[in-house]
Parts: structure tokens; C-alpha cells; sequence
């Protein structure tokens, strides 16, 4: 296994953890006297780094792979997922807004799979991009202010809702770009013609390498 793969799944081996620091009631709030919240914020501050490490590695050593390109979304979701999850239970996200975020980032992934089996790979949108960073930052503030006071709870609290809002229009452009680029290949394999493997209009759109985020 290569170096950015190693990455990838040392992420996955980090959601158990994150949970465990997040929803275990530690005496006195502290782990290895470090308060918890602080741990937890730095385990998943770690996991994304290496979101962005071991695409960057991928690329630049020429190490993309098929096991990377299965995995590293999956490793994304699941880290993002468990630390959303993990604020409702700390009734610090409501539980409505983790529903449709978790839900756009699955749906969006399974856009892009169905895509990709048809030889078609939908780059990740400037959007999708600047939900995910945003996305980062609701969580690690939400982290921090887990006392729901001062300016870092507020700003988790904005970030948040600007995630929600960045996931349903980037999901509608998913959706756009899904049925524009498959659409008229299902058309011409019932009519029995054969279509090439990608049109100009797909290279426009398809220019990233799957391991990008949603």
C-alpha cells in the first residue's frame, strides 16, 4: 500500500476515536489532562490534513490508484459524518441541518460513482470545494465553543448554516452536470449507437481526478 493510501485509511482508524473523545464523559472533561474538547478539535483538525495530504501526494507522486480513488471519499464522509453526528449528540448542531448535509454528501457521491462507472469522472465543483472548507471550520469551532458562549460558538453557528446553504445549491449543480453529461449516453446506447467514451462538453467538465472533494 502507498503512501497516500496509508494516509487515507489511517483517517478511517481516526472516526472511532473522535467519537470516543466527543461522547465519552471524562472526569473533570480532561484526557490525559488536556480538556477533551481540545483533543477532539485536534483529531479532527489531524484527519483533515491528511484529506488534503494524500491527495496532494497522490497527484504529485503519481500514486492515484483505484483503491485510493474508492476509499478516500469514503474516509471523508465517514470522518465528516461521525464529528456532525457527534454534535447533535452534544446538542451543539440541531439534528435537521446533519441530516441534509450528510445527506447531500452521499447523494453527491453516489452521483459521481454511477458516473465514473460509465467512464465519465464529474470534477468536483469550485463550490463543493468551499462547502467542504467552510464545513471544516463549523466543526472545529462548534468544537471549541462547546460552552455555547463567545465569538468561536457564534462563528461555528454562522459557518454552519452557510454549509447548508453551500451543499443544496452544489447538489443542484451535481445534479445539472449528471443528467447533462449521462443523459444523452443512455439515449444513444437504447437507440444501439455506439458513443465515445467522453465528448468534448464531459473533458470541460471533467479535468479532476476523483480523489478531489465533493
Amino acid at each position: 500500500m502507498n503512501l497516500p493510501n496509508s494516509l487515507t485509511v489511517a483517517r478511517i482508524f481516526l472516526v472511532p476515536l473522535l467519537v470516543v473523545v466527543l461522547l465519552t464523559k471524562f472526569d473533570g472533561r480532561v484526557v490525559f489532562g488536556i480538556p477533551k474538547e481540545i483533543v477532539g478539535a485536534a483529531i479532527f483538525g489531524l484527519g483533515s490534513i491528511t484529506d488534503w495530504l494524500d491527495g496532494y501526494l497522490a497527484r504529485r507522486r503519481k500514486q492515484i490508484t483505484t483503491l485510493g480513488q474508492v476509499i478516500d471519499p469514503l474516509a471523508d464522509k465517514l470522518l465528516t459524518s461521525a464529528a456532525l453526528i457527534s454534535l447533535v449528540q452534544m446538542d451543539l448542531a440541531p439534528a435537521w441541518v446533519v441530516a441534509v448535509i450528510i445527506g447531500r454528501d452521499f447523494a453527491v457521491t453516489g452521483l459521481r460513482s454511477l458516473a465514473y462507472a460509465r467512464g465519465v469522472v464529474i470534477a468536483a465543483s469550485p463550490l463543493g470545494k468551499i462547502k467542504m472548507v467552510v464545513e471544516v471550520i463549523a466543526i472545529l469551532a462548534l468544537i471549541l465553543g462547546h460552552d455555547r458562549s463567545g465569538a468561536i460558538y457564534t462563528i461555528g453557528q454562522a459557518a454552519l448554516w452557510l454549509v447548508v446553504l453551500a451543499a443544496l445549491v452544489s447538489a443542484a449543480d451535481y445534479f445539472r452536470r449528471f443528467n447533462a453529461i449521462l443523459s444523452p449516453r443512455l439515449a444513444d446506447l437504447d437507440s444501439g449507437r455506439e458513443t465515445p467514451r467522453k465528448t468534448e462538453t464531459q473533458s470541460n467538465l471533467a479535468t479532476e481526478p476523483l480523489r478531489h472533494r465533493a
